[in-house]
């Protein structure tokens, strides 16, 4: 038995925001679970996966966000309590079921978590999810602290009962991957029997089919929940006011943004000067609470994470309430108080604050922080953002920039989401030339092979890794195939969603829960549509350029090159080394040679060092991960590769 599965509760104990997430679930009864991988959000589902069997819970990976909802729905309409997570972005891809959820409704209780990532530390934007929630007419809940991230996530299965609907419960980085204390609570004994009710009257929310039509019907009844989670956000425990009865300004705060207007308030000592409103329940908000404490200061300060959501919000409510609150002067982000874009931090909050009250306050000394940037700048290794020693990614792109080059006819290649973006970057050879949301890659690609008709005589190619083919680049190859775009999709195979952990996808024989499942064949599925498909080895770099240079120059058409060489840090290759390199000192001329050091210059694989003193390259012995094609792209031969024996 594991800590989160500890039945008696109790305890105190250090938990990341996500893993606290999953045990409010379990203490909520929760019996579905799924999600598609994505950063912030993955622990959750792989912290109700590992409590699967314990717990007698069904839990999966889904093909993309909008069927994690959509089976997480089925639990629902069958009376279970399910959970469906996922990162900000697939919000966007699950959008058109939710809409029709939302009206539509839900049976046992069922909740929303998508995570945000503020600054877009593991992301490509700053999405914003909350808008979802007011666009989609949904509650809206956004813990505080670790301790709300468990008790809140119970008791949104609680308010998705009480009001039939989707409850949305908003975390962000700084919440899902930070640790706090966590008092936990008993974990029921009591398991509900699926059984999905459709025999009753047609619009009967608990035995009718479940549907949304008519839309005149059930519309109304919506944003009768919406309004009945409204008053019970006047009570909720998860809104709290600290400060003065009369503050001289009003801080408005929610989420990780919580814990920096708290150090705010102390470093600076205004204790006595500035409240803070902390909400819990931030869509809709609770109309008299808010009257109440916005009649208590002139001054408003909005500190949320990233678009003025809240801020916006609170603005309507003040002028509709203005009245009876009078009027008010608000601070925040949309009047560049604070910053308009990226995740805000005590520093940005301290200084805010100091700027309203005119409190003249600096963090550090200046010659401090000249000293600091200094000693960083002289001292501090200098470390680019690259491929992991090992990566087939590098691989990949080497053959995939040297066959273009021999080709000679300017193609290019669309991009994707995953490990491999980083192809736009010198460590992937600047490969990559357009970059948006996953499928979008191939789905760009289709559009360009097109254009041959207005005259566009390039080699259109386009990547995507195994994950993401399963979900949202298929329909982008069925459109290319049918449509006969001229283009090459190459799929990067590395066999695991690597970005965010390696959990598994449809294409591996393993679940979450540790189940053997079918896999689902890669290169039959892209035959089966009817495109032109190969195989071949990153790590076999001869061949891999020739046969990409057979499909630029002999083939026309939608053709598939899959690159397959598993990850590594994968669980099968970590640790493990397929050869011992090594550099032959007699042969490596270092910057004498004709290369110009091409391996430490322009391969850059972080196992490959250039020892400036003795002039020569080097293996990093502790880092090089033994792919050994540094040795296929090595012109003297002075790089060696000796297989290690199984």
């Amino acid at each position: 038995m594991s800590r989160l599965t500890e039945e008696k509760g109790g305890d105190i104990l250090l938990m990341m925001g996500n893993e606290a997430i999953a045990r409010g679930a379990l203490e909520a009864g929760v019996q579905v679970a799924s999600a598609y991988p994505g950063t912030p959000s993955s622990e959750i589902i792989e912290n109700l996966g590992k409590a699967a069997d314990e717990r007698g819970l069904y839990v999966e990976w889904s093909v993309n966000e909008k069927v994690a909802v959509e089976v997480a729905a089925a639990g629902s309409f069958a009376g279970l309590r399910s959970l469906v997570a996922m990162k900000q972005n697939g919000v966007n891809v699950a959008s058109d079921f939710l809409l029709h959820l939302g009206l539509s409704g839900t049976r046992g209780g069922m909740v929303l978590i998508p995570c945000d990532d503020p600054g877009a530390l593991s992301s490509v934007n700053e999405g914003e999810s909350r808008h979802f929630a007011k666009l989609l007419e949904l509650p809206l809940l956004e813990p505080g602290d670790f301790q709300e991230a468990k008790d809140m996530t119970k008791w949104a299965f609680e308010l998705s009962e009480e009001i039939k609907g989707l409850v949305v419960m908003r975390s962000v980085t700084r919440l899902s991957h930070a640790s706090g204390t966590v008092k936990t609570g008993p974990l029921p004994a009591e398991k509900r029997k699926a059984v999905f009710r459709s025999d009753g009257f047609v619009i009967d929310p608990e035995t009718g089919p479940v549907h949304t039509m008519p839309v005149a019907y059930w519309h109304p009844i919506q944003q009768q929940k919406l309004k009945k989670a409204e008053a019970l956000f006047e009570q909720s425990p998860f809104n709290t006011y600290t400060g003065p009865v009369e503050p001289e300004l009003l801080i408005i705060t929610s989420s990780a943004c919580t814990f920096y207007s708290k150090e705010a308030v102390n470093v600076l000592g205004v204790e006595d000067r500035v409240g803070i409103l902390k909400l819990g329940t931030t869509w809709p908000l609770p109309r008299n609470l808010m009257k109440k404490h916005l009649s208590a200061s002139k001054k408003i300060l909005v500190v949320e994470e990233v678009l003025p959501f809240l801020e916006d919000n609170v603005k309507i409510l003040a002028a509709e309430l203005a009245d009876e609150t009078g009027v008010k002067q608000f601070f925040g982000r949309a009047e560049a108080t604070l910053p308009t874009t990226g995740e805000l931090n005590p520093d940005i909050v301290i200084a805010a604050l100091a700027g309203i009250l005119g409190i003249d306050y600096k963090p550090v000394p200046q010659e401090f922080e000249i000293n600091a940037n200094m000693l960083s700048f002289g001292n501090a290794p200098s470390r680019e953002t690259t491929f992991c020693a090992g990566c087939p990614h590098r691989a990949s792109f080497w053959g995939i920039h040297n066959a273009l080059a021999m080709d000679n006819r300017k193609g290019f290649v669309c991009g994707d989401i995953g490990c491999y973006t980083l192809a736009f970057l010198p460590c992937g050879f600047s490969t990559l030339k357009t970059g948006h949301c996953m499928g979008a890659g191939t789905g760009i690609a289709s559009g360009f092979g097109q254009l041959g008709r207005f005259g566009m005589d390039q080699p259109v190619l386009s990547v995507c890794g195994d994950s993401t083919f399963f979900h949202a680049a298929m329909p982008a190859l069925v459109n290319a195939v049918h449509n006969k775009s001229d283009i090459i999709m190459v799929i990067l195979d590395n066999s695991g969603t690597a970005m965010t952990g390696f959990q598994p996808h449809p294409g591996l024989k393993a679940s979450v829960m540790g189940d053997d499942v079918p896999d689902v064949d890669i290169e039959a599925v892209c035959k089966a549509v009817g495109a032109k498909t190969a195989i071949s080895d990153p790590f076999d770099v001869e061949a891999t350029e020739a046969a990409l240079l057979d499909m630029l120059r002999n083939q026309t058409g939608t053709r598939v090159m899959i690159l397959r060489q598993k990850c590594a840090l994968s669980p099968e290759r970590k640790g493990r080394k397929y050869f011992e390199v090594s550099i032959d000192e007699n042969v490596c001329l270092g910057e004498k040679c004709g290369c110009n050091r091409l391996c430490t210059r322009i391969f850059r694989c972080p196992g490959l060092i250039w020892d400036q003193a003795a002039g020569k390259a080097r293996i990093d012995e502790v880092i090089c991960a033994g792919c050994g094609v540094c040795a296929s792209i090595c012109p003297s031969g002075a790089i060696k590769k000796a297989e290690v024996a199984k």
